[in-house]
């Protein structure tokens, strides 16, 4: 195949996994590893991928890849873990959920589960539960998000501080190897903060090319998170530090 027709190729896969390797788009491509190399050394000087040691990965900087780019982003990971962070929910629950792709693959899960309270400030949340008639579903208001249907600003703020839900299903943009997690949006930054607060248990769902990327704000660090929901193992030394502050991790992979 000539570099024109692999190099979209070559993206639509970063796209959908997050990353790419060497040794895996020699094998679907049939070339050698050097014109891979090659490959990728032209999609980071483009802008495109970021080299990293063994292949590349999606470049990160001060703003987000778009949503539909995000949703695609590992979805059968996201599909895997968001599956396991529901079958913890109780029927019954009184919950939040907040904005992101993952947390609204934890919706799609929930969509059989009897008695639940549903408070959230993503759109795309509260059209996907209106498929359950067993579900209650409250929208806290706030400035819309055209890009990703997401609420924010003092509206959702002050609408957040009339609950104390069971459960909060937050998400982030990226985790660092400190354990902190990071996003893109101040406003989005400070509605998770305000939700980790008024929360009984707050659990993180991320999928594992959120370890990869970098955003600019800080939320808070994985300490005060009850758990992490995650479709790979966490690196060893992230892992050894959820331990120590007693941070639960669930990982589910991809079937």
């Amino acid at each position: 195949m000539a570099q024109g027709f692999r190099l979209p190729e070559i993206l639509d896969i970063a796209r959908s996994e997050g990353r790419v390797t060497v040794d895996d788009l020699a094998a679907r491509f049939g070339v050698t590893a050097q014109t891979i190399r090659r490959d990728l050394a032209e999609l980071d000087d483009a802008g495109e991928l970021e080299r990293v040691h063994g292949g590349a990965i999606l470049r990160s900087g001060v703003a987000n890849i778009g949503y539909h780019d995000r949703a695609a982003l590992n979805a059968d990971g996201k599909r895997a873990l968001a599956r396991a962070c529901a079958e913890a929910i109780p029927h019954n629950a009184a919950i939040f959920i907040a904005i992101g792709t993952t947390t609204e693959a934890v919706a799609r899960e929930l969509r059989r589960h009897d008695g639940l309270m549903v408070v959230t400030n993503n759109l795309n949340v509260a059209n996907i539960l209106a498929e359950n008639p067993a579900a209650q579903v409250i929208v806290t208001g706030g400035a819309l998000r055209r890009s990703d249907g997401g609420l924010t600003g003092p509206l959702t703020q002050n609408a957040m501080g009339q609950f104390k839900v069971d459960i909060a299903v937050i998400g982030c943009s990226a985790l660092d190897a400190e354990g902190d997690m990071l996003d893109y949006d101040i406003q989005e930054v400070d509605a998770s903060r305000r939700l980790i607060a008024l929360a009984r248990r707050t659990w993180l769902v991320v999928d594992h090319s959120k370890l990869s990327r970098t955003a600019p704000a800080r939320i808070d660090s994985l300490r005060v998170i009850d758990t992490v929901f995650t479709d790979c193992p966490l690196p060893p030394s992230l892992a050894a530090k959820c331990a120590e502050w007693g941070t639960r991790v669930v990982m589910r992979a991809a079937d």
